[in-house]
């Protein structure tokens, strides 16, 4: 296992054999957590694969200022060049799939196959009230400097999700979470007016064009726009199929981290070539 940093600052940590079988496996977090989010699922996966998680920047310990707008798909696939991985299967959670998307679009040889869970980012174009309100809170509490209630809405809308009290959701999945989302309020806090470059067109235009085969994760407990976004990945995404699970909103890796592993290995055995 070796953790290290790119020369433009992306922290990350990669795993396994080089010689194990099956392609290695990227895996991108969502935006309210980091690296750390893998936690639950990486002994397991990295039993037979390289595997690579990171943090993006502005996350974790992925502290450096980009040089220029942030943009994330060239932060993986610099990271990806670091340590020696060509071609991967991608897995991304939330804003993360959406980066995942954006990798796929640009350099579609290098990805056998997307796992998108709880998409979001850069793929939702209109967000729903309920997600206007979400940003509203935490755009609120963070003008005010009062990191505890933003990370809070954070978690009541992320973790615990829109018909979940805080008392029904795993206090430890809530604990990592919370600790994860500061940890990037606190990074960012002096970035200032740090831009962000998209795709353009963006990539939720371009779903159409996604040439690897795309599973979709989505808990029925998400936010309607979440729900929105992983049914229109599935009807657009030529080779596309939608997963719903019971019961969980929208991490589900953290919060069925065993059931999680169980689909990874097979939608990736499915697609290794």
């Amino acid at each position: 296992m070796t953790k290290g940093r790119t020369l433009t600052g992306i922290a990350f940590e990669v795993a396994a054999d080089p010689a194990a079988p099956g392609l290695p496996v990227v895996l991108l977090h969502a935006g309210v957590a980091d690296g750390r989010m893998w936690d639950p699922v990486w002994d397991d996966l990295v039993d037979d694969r390289v595997v690579l998680r990171l943090d993006l920047r502005g996350y974790g310990d992925s502290t450096a200022l980009p040089i220029g707008p942030l943009v994330h798909h060239l932060d993986v696939l610099a990271t990806m060049d670091a340590v020696g991985i060509g071609r991967a299967h991608i897995v991304g959670a939330s804003m993360g799939a959406g980066v995942a998307v954006e990798i796929c679009l640009v350099e579609p040889a290098r990805v056998a196959s997307l796992m998108l869970a709880g998409p979001g980012g850069s793929l939702i174009e209109h967000p729903s009230e309920w997600l206007s309100a979400v940003w509203r809170a935490e755009v609120d509490a963070l003008k005010a400097g009062d990191l505890d209630t933003a990370v809070e809405a954070d978690l009541r809308a992320w973790v615990d999700g829109p018909s979940r009290e805080p008392r029904e959701v795993d206090p430890d999945v809530r604990a990592l979470v919370g600790e994860m989302q500061r940890r990037a309020f606190e990074v960012t806090a002096d970035w200032g007016d740090v831009g962000e470059d998209e795709l353009d067109p963006p990539a939720l235009a371009r779903l159409g064009e996604v040439p690897a085969p795309t599973l979709v994760l989505v808990g029925d407990g998400d936010g309607d726009a979440i729900i929105e976004v992983a049914e229109l990945l599935a009807d657009q995404v030529p080779d596309a199929k939608l997963v719903r699970w019971p019961g969980v909103a929208h991490l589900p890796s953290m919060e069925r981290p065993a059931e999680f592993v169980v689909l990874v290995r097979e939608w990736l055995a499915s697609n290794d070539d």
